[in-house]
């Protein structure tokens, strides 16, 4: 099979119609076609954007038909514990109802909050699988990680076909393995500044962590190991670190998707067979919606990236 991989969009509708045109993608009967491939989403439909419904409308019966697979972002993940009831106190939910949370799912819960569909939608949203290993390919929002895909697979072995009350409540309790887990595997892997360093984030929220690639064992420094956009790189510094935040990822193993790191710069693969198509489309300054044509091989190419260009708000 021949997919078309499509990065976090945020609730950005007509940059996806336009990256769905550019692909061969043709509505027919309301959904999006094409003769003889398949996108993969790469989750992260939700949130910042101004057309959330307007998104799950292209997105939703393309899954449902099978024109295209999807895994599930650490957005839907946040909106489905947020809209979840705690089980030991009903006054709380899995996700506090905090004004920095509310804040970062304020154009979700205008859309959807006091529409009749908004449960309905949460239960689609825990039908989307966590990662997908398919022939020559790989797909997760953030990181993949055997060891922890083993675990979750043999402790609920249904994990990729709906997100039970028992993986989404330990999932949401700091401490769990279920927990570290699923922070890995859709939101990436984290290490601390050393000398309690820190910077400022895209939404000017202060970080201690930052994301590392997990993969790269040539890295020698905070700085050589961060993942994520180019305005951060002046904060991080080039002091030595060494490899225990690494994940055993050989050059071997199938081509790996991520989204998640909110990149800005060109669209590049990362390593010969790992590439993020996350390209920040939902930032104030403008960014892209990025897919990758994968017609199965190994190694991945630049050549394969396809992207349509946003402008800064308000342009």
């Amino acid at each position: 099979m021949k997919y078309d991989l499509i990065g976090d969009i945020h609730g950005y509708s007509e940059p996806l119609v336009e990256l769905l045109g550019r692909l061969g993608y043709r509505q027919a009967d309301g959904v999006h076609r094409h003769p003889d491939r398949q996108v993969i989403f790469l989750g992260d439909f939700i949130d910042r954007g101004p057309d959330q419904r307007g998104v799950l409308e292209i997105v939703r019966p393309m899954i449902d038909q099978g024109a295209a697979l999807s895994v599930m972002g650490n957005h839907e993940f946040n909106a489905i514990a947020w809209f979840t009831p705690d089980p030991d106190d009903h006054s709380r939910h899995l996700r506090e109802h905090s004004d920095k949370h509310r804040g970062q799912h304020a154009a979700f819960l205008e859309a959807f909050a006091a529409a009749d569909d908004y449960a309905e939608l949460i239960e689609w949203f825990r039908t989307l699988p966590l990662w997908l290993d398919l022939p020559g390919v790989r797909i997760v929002h953030a990181c993949w990680d055997d060891k922890l895909i083993e675990f979750l697979q043999g402790r609920y072995p249904t994990v990729n076909q709906y997100l039970d009350d028992e993986l989404l409540v330990r999932a949401s309790s700091k401490g769990s393995e279920e927990f570290e887990a699923l922070e890995t595997l859709l939101k990436g892997k984290e290490i601390e500044l050393p000398r309690g360093q820190s910077f400022p984030d895209k939404d000017g929220n202060l970080r201690h962590h930052i994301r590392i690639k997990w993969w790269d064992a040539t890295a020698e420094t905070y700085l050589d190991t961060f993942l994520g956009p180019d305005a951060a790189l002046t904060h991080i510094p080039e002091d030595p670190i060494d490899a225990d935040h690494l994940i055993q990822y050989s050059r071997d193993d199938p081509p790996v998707f991520v989204g998640h790191y909110w990149m800005d710069s060109e669209p590049e693969i990362l390593a010969a067979n790992v590439a993020c198509l996350d390209y920040s489309v939902a930032s104030k300054s403008g960014g892209k919606l990025v897919a990758y044509r994968w017609d199965g091989e190994q190694e991945l190419s630049n050549e394969k990236f396809v992207f349509v260009d946003r402008p800064a708000s308000g342009s």
